[in-house]
């Protein structure tokens, strides 16, 4: 159906037009069925027809709460990892329970722990993005507060989704015997090659560079009450990973990467084993060549939020990476063309019904400023920072700074950034940068 394949939906029959992106023969593994008809061609390309039976054949059973756990006793860190914190995101559970199939076969000596968790569990069985509103804008102190002490039963929707979810990291990080580590695994609803998102620290950078794809800084911070922030602010190592379109099959190959590399990674295991029983070196290719060709890391430039009275539409054809130029027309609302705000990369356009985030500009970080930062940061030349004009250190906090912007400009901001302080808040002309607390590193 025109020049994107149709949403798949295992409870429909569908017909598909091949494109190079997701070919039409992959369609039935990724659905895990195959009751697919013969392909057969036109002049319009290749169709293939899924024949109509009982959805309740088709779709997979239910999934748990705790998707696996796999440890050999030995002291270490504790790897968690989530999917489906969107439950019309599902490949990162599959991704998950693929890998505990493999660690129990196998059964390979393993420093630590990891435990598999699936997210909005209800939505993600009935197969929609959330129930009543986005879990991962969700996790904010004031609603954890109100929520504390209550039982999961005595709740519905999201607040449900939150108090499980929770009560199960919390039991995980009390039974650690090491450093923590949490993999939240996501896809996108256009075509992307993958990224990792992260917390701006040190030990993030490094864990996140491992899995050999992009990084993009910033994103995390400017969103409220994601999962990645919950984590951040308990003090752990904490990395988003984008795996690519929700529906391609390709983004449960690039997840299950990420998973096997992070646990070589952070020390739970070696790297012998892991090229022994998972083909460590094809999925870090797999990785590798999925980038090629694109920056090593951005950083967030501006964040177009929505709400669902905006009309607000995408232009066809934009995808993440997408190279974009100040003043280019790349949607639509109840106001008129929207244009880019400035020029660099265009990410996570949306296409589909549910959210409120029309659209990112990034723009790329050169690497010698990757180096340059950690250097600073190791040296602690934040110490020096209140030192420039208009920037003041926040009374009581180590971890805060106050910039008057009608003295300090960019470049004080700049190199607020270069050392780590990137969580924005204005209060009038002042602007309040944070610094995350910095994680224990799962190797030490």
């Amino acid at each position: 159906s025109g020049d994107a394949p149709t949403a798949l939906h295992p409870d429909r029959a569908v017909v598909v037009r091949e494109t190079p992106r997701q070919p039409c023969t992959r369609i039935g593994r990724w659905l895990g069925t195959g009751v697919v008809s013969t392909p057969t061609t036109n002049q319009s390309g290749l169709f293939l027809t899924l024949l109509p039976v009982d959805s309740r054949e088709m779709l997979p059973p239910p999934l748990p709460r705790v998707l696996g756990s796999y440890s050999t006793g030995t002291p270490g860190p504790l790897v968690i990892a989530t999917g489906g914190i969107h439950g019309n995101e599902p490949s990162g559970a599959r991704a998950i329970l693929r890998l505990f199939e493999t660690l129990q076969a196998a059964a390979p000596p393993f420093r630590g722990r990891i435990l598999g968790l699936s997210g909005n569990l209800a939505a993600l069985n009935r197969g929609e993005r959330f129930l009543d509103r986005d879990l991962n804008r969700a996790w904010r102190p004031e609603r954890l507060a109100a929520l504390e002490g209550a039982r999961p039963e005595d709740l519905v929707g999201e607040d449900r989704e939150l108090v499980e979810l929770g009560g199960e990291i919390q039991a995980a990080l009390g039974s650690r015997t090491g450093a923590a580590l949490f993999l939240d695994l996501h896809t996108t609803s256009s075509d992307s090659a993958p990224f990792a998102i992260v917390s701006d620290s040190r030990v993030n950078r490094r864990l996140a560079q491992a899995l050999g794809v992009p990084i993009l800084l910033g994103l995390e911070e400017s969103l409220e009450g994601t999962l990645l922030n919950y984590v951040n602010q308990l003090g752990h190592v904490a990395i988003g990973f984008e795996a690519g379109q929700h529906e391609a099959p390709e983004s449960v190959e690039r997840q299950e990467a990420a998973l096997w590399l992070t646990l070589v990674s952070c020390g739970c295991l070696s790297e012998a084993d892991a090229e022994r029983i998972a083909d460590l070196s094809a999925r870090r290719a797999l990785l590798l060549e999925s980038t090629r060709g694109l920056p090593l890391a951005l950083e967030l430039r501006h964040r177009h939020a929505i709400r669902p009275d905006d009309d607000f539409a995408m232009n066809p054809g934009f995808k993440n990476f997408f190279p974009i130029q100040k003043g280019t027309v790349v949607a639509h609302d109840r106001g008129g063309d929207v244009r880019a705000e400035e020029g660099g990369y265009l990410f996570m356009p949306l296409y589909q019904k549910l959210g409120d985030d029309g659209y990112f500009l990034v723009r790329r970080v050169h690497p010698f400023w990757l180096g340059v930062s950690t250097a600073l940061r190791a040296l602690r030349l934040d110490l020096l920072l209140p030192l420039l004009p208009g920037v003041r250190s926040v009374e009581g906090r180590t971890d805060a700074l106050r910039l008057d912007t009608r003295i300090a400009r960019g470049f004080a901001l700049d190199v607020c950034h270069l050392l780590g302080f990137r969580k924005e808040s204005h209060d009038g002309p002042r602007l309040l940068v944070e610094r995350r607390r910095r994680p224990a590193d799962p190797r030490d």
